[in-house]
């Protein structure tokens, strides 16, 4: 590893000393827990007792403190294509766990929520603050102090930064995240963004387009873009919390279930009393969290995580801002192109050298920390290597010295773009990102009229009666996190794309949220504050000139906004459960500190 890049040095040295309050906090109450609760024989008989009635062969171990005993917590559903292969994990993890003298039980389940299926629907205003949710399940599950180490099953686009939140309130016990890899690839995503977009322009037929897409969708396992989903999976990498190269090796294979069975046999020997004690609350740490922002730039990975990986951060007392993404983003290349920043998908980029490859360019690049701790031993240098069977007995070797496909993969000093292009932009109407990976750069600056719309139904009608032929910056507003959940606005994408390709400069402008699927129209996303509450958003008006640039980091609009009145917000709405969620939604603060009314209320 190279002497570590001036940038990524300064900001990782900002981020300690703007978080040495918070993480002191952290540390101190998780050692105050790791004495108070020093495992299940602390329990009472009657409490142990409960905690062990239904446990079968296990009850004498249990009973007896033989061992340690592994909380099993699951997002297992089987309508998730990404976690039906879940099903059947814990009853292998429970022999895993046998074979090293520990015992395993599945301490609860949390929801998961497939943003594929709740796209542009109702239920997509839930799914922000499904991560919350599943960070509070995680705590249920983990309250009945019977463990001593914690198996976090979860992929999926909030599954796993609700998962790390909840789980790193116990952080002074260990934890592995145990992925399950993605579906073999299908059809290929531009043929099936071609589809979608023929058929916003009315030119397929609905039968065309769900064969389309169930071409592409088709088996357990994740989806094969590099959005959300496997951003999540490349960040666990980044941040030592996966047994190494575990991210990409599909279901049902050989490798996939000895990888499983190493991440449990791994539990097992990092816990408390061990010789090896390996704490989540000291893995996650601020070198973890900027190597996760490092991977999550130089793979072109979901804008989602401006939001997540505030969150994550904020659980281990640690503070993350906008601005520390963009100067990383300056420094880190972008070596990776997956769709929708290229042709391929994880499958090609896993077979192409994936996270060894990336791991080892960015630490021979001093572009990540290497200096930290891990659930493996070795610290980062493990990960960049790759599992590989030798008849029944796993092992790691080191990935080939080049890419396996240079239209994938490069060399960190031969990069696709010099910066990991998820740009800060600011000005008049506040603070936004911008993914500048995925938009050719031609169109990193836009500006034109603006034409104001509160939901991404009034820019579909407007688009189909012709009113968006012409130069435009389409502003969409009253989507944050207090107003309606921030829901991702996917519909957007392929009209917006259509007027994009007959020639016209078009851009987005919202509070709402994009993933890492969001495509090839330049946007400003997540702007904050939201206009809900007076956020500047509510005082722009149709035709004022807007501009939009991911090379100055600008937002601005060329109008005089202080004396104006604010537009009225939507009547809240009922229905698919979004009554329940009003608390999270009034609660909630702005999402470059992750959107969260959880963390806020608690004071994180």
């Amino acid at each position: 590893m190279n002497k570590l890049h001036p940038t990524v040095e300064r900001v990782t040295a900002r981020i300690i000393a703007r978080s040495q309050d918070g993480r002191r906090r952290y540390l101190e109450l998780m050692d105050a827990e790791a004495e108070k609760f020093p495992g299940r024989g602390a329990l009472s008989c009657s409490n142990l007792a409960h905690g062990f009635a239904a446990a079968e062969g296990d009850k004498s171990a249990l009973a007896n403190g033989r061992g340690p005993n592994l909380a099993i917590v699951t997002a297992y559903n089987d309508m998730l294509s990404a976690h039906q292969p879940y099903g059947r994990y814990p009853e292998a993890m429970k022999l895993y766990a046998r074979e090293v003298g520990a015992t395993a039980q599945i301490a609860g389940g949390v929801p998961a929520m497939c943003d594929g299926v709740t796209q542009g629907q109702d239920g997509m205003e839930l799914s922000l603050f499904s991560r919350d949710v599943i960070a509070l399940s995680t705590a249920v599950a983990m309250s009945h102090a019977m463990f001593d180490g914690m198996a976090l099953l979860g992929i999926c686009d909030k599954i796993v930064p609700g998962l790390v939140i909840g789980a790193l309130r116990f952080g002074h016990l260990p934890a592995v995240f145990v992925p399950s890899g993605p579906m073999p690839s299908g059809l290929a995503n531009k043929d099936k963004q071609k589809v979608r977009q023929l058929y916003a322009e009315g030119k397929a037929s609905r039968a065309d387009l769900l064969a389309s897409e169930s071409a592409s969708y088709h088996s357990p396992g994740t989806c094969t873009f590099y959005g959300t989903a496997n951003s999540n999976q490349m960040m666990m990498e980044l941040m030592g919390l996966h047994v190494p190269g575990a991210a990409f090796v599909p279901p049902g294979t050989p490798l996939r279930s000895a990888l499983t069975r190493a991440s449990v046999h791994r539990l097992a020997a990092i816990g408390r009393g061990s010789a090896d004690y390996r704490p989540m609350g000291r893995v996650v740490d601020e070198k973890a969290i900027v190597n996760a922002c490092v991977g999550l730039l130089a793979t072109g990975g979901s804008t989602n995580h401006a939001i997540h990986l505030p969150a994550m951060a904020r659980a281990a007392g640690i503070t993350l801002d906008w601005q520390d993404l963009d100067e990383l983003s300056s420094a880190v290349p972008l070596i990776a192109r997956v769709y929708p920043n290229g042709a391929a998908d994880v499958n090609h980029f896993h077979a192409a050298g994936g996270m060894g490859f990336v791991v080892r360019e960015l630490l021979d690049a001093g572009l990540a920390h290497g200096d930290v701790l891990t659930v493996a031993e070795g610290g980062m240098a493990a990960y960049a290597q790759e599992p590989v069977l030798h008849g029944d007995a796993l092992d790691w070797q080191a990935v080939p010295p080049g890419s396996g496909d240079d239209t994938i993969l490069a060399a960190a000093d031969a990069p696709f773009q010099p910066d990991g292009g998820m740009r800060l932009v600011t000005g008049n109407l506040g603070r936004a990102t911008f993914k500048t990976s995925a938009v050719d750069a031609e169109r990193w600056t836009i500006e034109a009229p603006a034409r104001v719309f509160a939901s991404q139904e009034a820019v579909q009608a407007a688009f189909k009666a012709g009113e968006l032929d012409r130069d435009v910056v389409v502003v969409v507003r009253f989507q944050g996190p207090r107003a309606n959940g921030m829901p991702e606005l996917h519909k957007l994408t392929p009209p917006l794309g259509v007027l994009q390709d007959k020639g016209f400069k078009v851009a987005l402008v919202t509070d709402g949220r994009m993933s890492g699927a969001s495509g090839k129209v330049p946007a400003a996303i997540h702007v904050t504050p939201e206009a809900l509450g007076g956020g500047p958003l509510a005082h722009v008006q149709d035709g004022d000139i807007i501009k939009v640039c991911g090379h100055d980091g600008l937002l601005e609009v060329k109008a005089d906004l202080s004396t104006r009145t604010p537009a009225s917000a939507p009547a809240e709405t009922m229905g698919m459960g979004r009554e329940l969620f009003a608390m999270l939604r009034r609660h909630a603060d702005g999402a470059e500190r992750g959107g969260s009314a959880m963390l806020a209320e608690a004071g994180l």
